[in-house]
């Protein structure tokens, strides 16, 4: 299951620096194009933007931070991933999503000193992301689901009548 990870973890990875690649190179910075409406309102767009910071720009400029933490962290999740390799599917998926969405945006930062995002979500005000935050999100919600329902479900010692 840890070679399987390992894919899923590359695939992703790369699919989103294929992303990033591909609206560098078509879209000029804030350039935006909606994709996806409903009627006159529009729902999902694509733009180029960069940002020094983490989430919401926090941190703007610390790239030696946003650069070190996630070395670490990156590093930590790696470790658990290969001692819980033949643990539950479930779970390893989890850490492969949010390690392949943790290196894509490293790989940004080391190469670029901020990272390219490009999807906008337009009903709300809400930043602007790329996949790799995708990933991060998904594989993140997943590892708590496991921890919670699932692991959290093995450990409750069961009542006796």
């Amino acid at each position: 299951m840890f070679v399987i990870c390992l894919v899923i973890l590359l695939v992703l990875a790369v699919a989103d620096q294929l992303f990033k690649y591909l609206i560098v190179s078509n879209y000029s910075l804030n350039e935006l194009h909606n994709v996806i409406s409903f009627g006159k309102h529009k729902i999902f767009s694509l733009t180029y933007v960069k940002n020094s910071g983490a989430a919401w720009s926090i941190m703007a400029g610390k790239s030696w931070f946003l650069i070190g933490i996630p070395i670490v962290i990156i590093i930590v999740g790696f470790i658990y991933l290969y001692k819980k390799r033949n643990s539950s599917k479930f779970l390893t998926i989890s850490l492969s999503m949010l390690l392949a969405g943790g290196i894509a945006n490293l790989i940004d930062r080391i190469r670029f000193k901020e990272v390219i995002d490009y999807i906008k979500f337009e009903p709300i005000n809400f930043p602007v992301f790329n996949f790799a935050d995708i990933c991060v999100v998904l594989g993140g919600i997943m590892f708590c689901i496991y921890f919670i329902l699932i692991d959290g479900k093995k450990k409750k010692p069961h009542k006796r009548s």
